[in-house]
């Protein structure tokens, strides 16, 4: 399931901006509001960990709004924001590794009082994620954070390329060997395909 950014255009994100940036609340909650969901998504399926997706957005908006005057209006602010949540991802991964080579996704499981079937679902649905977070974990950073951008967070290739600074070409590129991997990847084990086959039944 993809999860889009708030679209807004430039004109609207710029006069927002320029208000957050003499300190309207309303307008930089407003560009909160717009990102957030998103970022966090981004950020939770990089680490793996619910608990650092939230503290390393909560993070990066921090560091966004105490820093609007350097804010370049030719690009977007997505693009600035999800380019430093990244910067202090890989920081905070450096420093903390061992914490997030833990498995994964804190995704909604069944918690015991759900009905029967419930628990089953969430079941098949958990080891599905789980199968897919793996296969994520194969693939080289620049190959998943090109997954994650063009797949869950519904970015066009032109807007990753614009993000990555690069042609388009290469992230194409990027994409098709990360999707190749994966699904090898997946497709080498039994477990794992049956996993995946399980949440099309």
């Amino acid at each position: 399931m993809r999860v889009y950014t708030l679209v807004m255009n430039r004109s609207d994100e710029h006069k927002l901006i320029r208000r957050a940036n003499r300190g309207d609340k309303a307008a930089a909650g407003e560009l909160i509001r717009a990102h957030q969901n998103s970022l966090y998504a981004y950020l939770l399926r990089l680490s793996g960990r619910p608990d650092v997706a939230e503290d390393i957005a909560q993070d990066a908006f921090v560091r966004v709004l105490t820093n609007l005057h350097r804010f370049d209006p030719r690009y977007r602010f997505s693009t600035w924001l999800f380019t430093i949540a990244k910067r202090l991802y890989v920081n905070a991964n450096q420093k903390l590794k061992p914490r997030y080579d833990s498995e994964i996704v804190g995704a909604a499981r069944g918690n015991g009082s759900a009905p029967g079937a419930s628990t089953t679902n969430d079941e098949i649905w958990g080891a599905a994620r789980d199968t897919l977070q793996d296969a994520l974990e194969q693939l080289n950073p620049e190959q998943r954070d090109i997954v994650l951008l063009f797949h869950q967070q519904g970015w066009p290739i032109a807007f990753i390329a614009d993000h990555k600074d690069m042609p388009e070409g290469t992230v194409k590129s990027h994409l098709h060997r990360a999707r190749s991997k994966m699904r090898r990847h997946i497709e080498a084990s039994k477990s794992r395909r049956e996993s995946i086959a399980e949440v099309w039944r």
